[in-house]
């Protein structure tokens, strides 16, 4: 049994309370959130104790694992606390607004000896467990390239100022098109060896992005595009397409997948679902509460985010300057 606390217990880290709920070797035990009365009804409601102070949280002898759902520019010095507290840590990506900050909690996590999973859900969600898998089968041989979209509504009901300055970890990019980077990468099994983007603000009154798009060059060979888009009016889109030497995958949290092979396509029964992100987060913590009472690397660990939050920050740069940069 793992004994959990959420940092910044807000709209997301609502959800993960809903997930912990359900699980059986999961407890949640304590809450923090800096409004007092949407802390009194989030306490009420699932009947732990509640801190408006993260500090007092960490101090809960009863927490050994705490779950970091901030706002973005807030991540590292919880994260520092959090590690030199002992705590084992699931943090919501981006893991942090600046390359810097991210090596500050990988070395926290290392020298703490914590466990530490960074909340790239996508590696959780049914319909890219089993896009993995079968690629993993070698039935559609090696990824070629591929082409990763995330088109939403930018202003959904749980935006926020800070979402909308880039100095406080805000824009499409680092909120919500990060998660195309990770999955396609993840799907294609090879270090990102270097990036091209371009970056704008075109639907919105803001200080960060809303609309870009990345080109990345894998060791393997492999290439692909990342397309992030937060709308004004429009409708979403989330899939991943992959073109292999033995065939395409489309997969898409709800729809699921639709294998392409010997001119014909193939949806692959029962490989989405409409519930997608709470199944996904069931998952999460599963595999992160066995990482713990094993004591194994977690699924998602902070040395894999921190290379995907690499690539993030250097995409910014040729945006800026309009050319592609090699990744060190």
């Amino acid at each position: 049994m793992i004994n959990v606390g959420i940092i910044g217990a807000g709209f997301f880290g609502e959800r993960h309370a809903r997930a912990i709920s359900e699980l059986p070797d999961v407890r949640l035990v304590a809450a923090c959130r800096t409004d007092g009365f949407a802390l009194r009804a989030f306490t009420q409601k699932y009947g732990v104790a509640g801190y408006t102070d993260y500090r007092e949280l960490l101090n809960d002898a009863e927490v050994d694992t705490v779950v970091i759902a901030t706002p973005h520019h807030l991540h590292t010095e919880v994260a520092l606390q959090a590690a030199a507290a002992g705590k084992h840590i699931l943090l919501e990506k981006p893991m942090a607004p600046t390359l810097a900050e991210c090596d500050q909690i990988l070395e926290a996590v290392e020298t703490a000896d914590i466990k530490f999973l960074a909340g790239h859900i996508s590696h959780f969600a049914p319909s890219y467990q089993m896009a993995k898998e079968l690629l993993n089968s070698g039935e559609l041989g090696e990824v070629v390239l591929g082409v990763s979209t995330m088109s939403k509504l930018w202003f959904e009901p749980n935006r926020r100022g800070w979402h909308l300055d880039r100095i406080t970890g805000g824009g499409m990019w680092l909120t919500a098109a990060m998660h195309c980077l990770d999955r396609m990468t993840w799907l294609a099994e090879s270090e990102i060896v270097s990036v091209c983007a371009q970056f704008d603000t075109r639907f919105h009154d803001q200080q960060a992005d809303d609309v870009g798009m990345v080109f990345v060059r894998y060791a393997n060979g492999a290439v692909g595009t990342v397309v992030g888009v937060g709308y004004q009016t429009g409708a979403p889109k989330h899939w991943t397409e992959l073109t292999c030497t033995r065939g395409a995958l489309n997969v898409d949290y709800e729809a699921g997948l639709v294998i392409g092979r010997d001119e014909t396509w193939r949806a692959v029964r029962a490989s989405g679902s409409a519930n997608w992100m709470h199944e996904a987060l069931l998952n999460e913590w599963r595999s992160f509460a066995r990482a713990i009472e094993l004591d194994i690397e977690p699924a998602v660990s902070a040395s894999y985010a921190r290379k995907i939050m690499a690539a993030v920050f250097a995409a910014e740069e040729p945006s800026r300057l309009r050319k592609e940069v090699p990744l060190p």
